[in-house]
């Protein structure tokens, strides 16, 4: 047991590492995996060994890292143009509340407007049960809140299809907390059904390019309590302004950084029309969550009406169970 100083909106509370295992399925036919050792698992069906390089586990076979490779570069290439990712720690331990200096700070403002949002009408009641919840954090991208999980005592996993050292789950090793980290896909999760108790979309439910599929797989992963939360994913009343958002995105890289960055085809965006099909097809109800981003923030529809502008997106944490 280790107690650390708290972090801005954090507890001070005690950690144990100790936690049971999880189920692990084979991310191609589903079967049960068996451990070879504490850094491998074998599928007996497909003849297929995953294992655990540098604190990943790797589930893309092959075939399927090869579909991601160039997505993978071009969204490396424009991450790091933009000057994102560091050597030091404190740079990852921050996130998402910003520094008082440093780029991206508009970004992580409303990233830690959302993640106080997500702590206070999700989270929180969650813990009112007094139990260690298993959380898997969907998009995780540098770690940053699978860390402020495991300093809220829970266990998280990670996981994402990139590994870089600096801005993919590589970046797992600043931390002063550790946790699973999994490369693996939305729809080819390696896990068992009924084993988390919050599944997060952390700014990543608009890469799907099922939503029906990919929202399918995640519910699956659920406990019978159990929640499903979307973050930061950009939502529209109007399909056309998210199409011309996404125009406009692919000409902008295409001018500073020489790529389109549209190598994977993914949906970028969701409209309110959208979710009450899902809601429909998946037989499941939406609450509506609006994190408090401020009067500027609130006045951005008006703005960008008075000047002929398209439609701001909107941020919301989309809430829902099995």
């Amino acid at each position: 047991m280790f107690t650390r100083a708290p972090n801005p909106g954090e507890p001070d509370r005690p950690l144990s590492d100790v936690r049971t295992d999880l189920v692990w399925r084979c991310p191609g036919c589903g079967g049960e995996l068996i451990s070879l050792d504490s850094d491998r698992k074998s599928c007996p069906e497909e003849r297929q060994i995953y294992s655990r390089e540098q604190g990943i586990w790797r589930f893309l076979t092959p075939d399927r890292a090869a579909r991601y490779e160039r997505f993978s570069q071009d969204y490396l290439t424009v991450r790091k143009a933009e000057g994102r990712g560091s050597h030091d720690p404190e740079y990852y331990r921050a996130f998402p509340f910003p520094a008082a200096s440093g780029k991206f700070r508009r970004e992580w403002r409303i990233r830690a407007k959302t993640y106080e949002a997500f702590v206070r009408e999700v989270l929180t009641g969650k813990e009112d049960a007094g139990r260690r919840l298993e959380v898997l954090d969907l998009g995780a991208g540098n770690c940053w809140f699978s860390n402020r999980i495991r300093m809220r005592g829970h266990h998280p996993t990670a996981v994402d299809l990139l590994v870089d050292a600096e801005d993919g789950l590589g970046a797992h090793r600043h931390y002063q907390t550790t946790f699973r980290v999994v490369q693996a896909e939305f729809d080819r999760l390696p896990f068992a059904g009924g084993q988390f108790d919050l599944v997060v979309f952390n700014a990543s439910l608009h890469y799907s390019t099922d939503y029906e599929l990919t929202l399918n797989t995640a519910m699956r992963q659920l406990k019978p309590d159990g929640l499903l939360v979307v973050m930061d994913s950009p939502i529209y009343r109007d399909p056309a302004s998210g199409n011309q958002m996404v125009r406009e995105r692919a000409e902008l890289f295409q001018s500073k950084y020489g790529l389109k960055s549209d190598s994977l085809p993914s949906k970028n965006f969701l409209t309110l029309d959208q979710l009450e099909y899902l809601a429909s097809v998946l037989g499941i109800h939406w609450r509506f969550i609006k994190p408090r981003y401020g009067l500027a923030w609130a006045l951005r529809p008006w703005t960008a009406k008075l000047q002929g502008r398209r439609e701001p997106a909107t941020f919301l944490l989309l809430v829902t169970s099995r």
